[in-house]
């Protein structure tokens, strides 16, 4: 926990399930708003369809070495990182501003999220812990998925990763989004999720409440459950039609 520091109010959004051009143009709204109003802000989200998301810095035609998503929709992140088959799991982003102590550091930032969902798996029996030394490959030889990838932070349960998250920084604030995977995606079978290593977990929104009860005391925030508002509805609608959803820039590399 953040000694002595003063208690911030946090938004907290929980919002219905998504295409990805929508999912990935909200978090680059709240972002923005973060960065211009100082308000932080933790979102949870889900995907309406299996969908295949790039790094930044990924080729789209590197989408071919993994066959069984080149069906799926894709969209391009803005942040970093390798490639994500979003479909049975939880999805989260959080928007810190600058100033705040946590944002300062980026290590620190991936650390202080992911204690809390260590803490959260291992209280559900599985013996999760975060990888401290990074898989050492040839930069042509990285695993297309960032869930076949391992870097230090990343979340692992019996060798298997369970999270990975990546961070945007923009002007001092700071957008970390990452994946729990909650089950194996038939379009991803190589990659188990949780609920092939241990049963009887939550459904996925079962797992916010007690996520952001581990969380919110390690920012010294106090989340309050709110809504996107018609502003930044209206702006992530231009992001998602123009930007995420355009070839133009998921195809851009």
């Amino acid at each position: 926990m953040l000694a002595m520091a003063k208690l911030e109010t946090g938004i907290l959004l929980i919002d219905p399930a998504a295409e990805g051009a929508w999912n990935m143009a909200v978090d680059e709204v709240l972002l923005d708003r973060c960065e211009a109003d100082g308000r932080p802000v933790l979102r949870f989200y889900t995907w309406c369809q299996a969908t295949l998301s790039l790094g930044y810095f990924q080729a789209i035609a590197d989408r071919q070495q993994h066959p069984a998503s080149a069906h799926l929709p894709v969209v391009r992140r803005m942040s970093g990182g390798g490639a994500i088959v979003h479909d049975r799991e939880l999805t989260y982003s959080l928007c810190l501003p600058p100033g705040h102590a946590v944002a300062q550091s980026a290590q620190r930032f991936y650390q202080t999220v992911h204690d809390c969902l260590v803490e959260l798996l291992q209280s559900f029996q599985l013996p999760a812990s975060q990888v401290a030394v990074p898989l050492e490959v040839e930069p042509d030889h990285e695993p297309f998925l960032c869930f076949q990838r391992r870097s230090p932070g990343d979340i692992v349960v019996s060798g298997h990763k369970i999270v990975g998250s990546a961070q945007r920084r923009k002007r001092g604030a700071v957008l970390q989004h990452g994946s729990l995977l909650l089950g194996a995606s038939p379009t991803a079978p190589e990659l188990l999720g949780a609920e092939e290593l241990v049963a009887g977990l939550p459904e996925p929104n079962d797992w916010v409440a007690p996520i952001v009860e581990r969380l919110a005391p390690q920012l010294a925030i106090k989340f309050e459950i709110g809504q996107l508002d018609s502003a930044c509805r209206t702006q992530a609608e231009v992001l998602a039609n123009r930007k995420y959803g355009s070839g133009q820039w998921n195809q851009r590399r």
